[in-house]
């Protein structure tokens, strides 16, 4: 199973159960997970993490 079929399912899901209010927590979780993964290794880590 590929990841692009994944979120097909999702939005599948979402369309069919009428689930709307989940889209913004996902937005949301997606956009928490890339901060992590991209400020891992930079040099701007330290100052995300002071917002936290």
């Amino acid at each position: 199973m590929s990841k692009l079929e994944i979120f097909k399912e999702l939005w599948d899901f979402l369309k069919v159960r009428k689930k709307w209010w989940l889209l913004p927590i996902i937005i949301m979780l997606l956009l928490l997970g890339l901060l992590i993964v991209f400020t891992q290794s930079s040099a701007v880590a330290p100052f995300i993490y002071t917002l936290f």
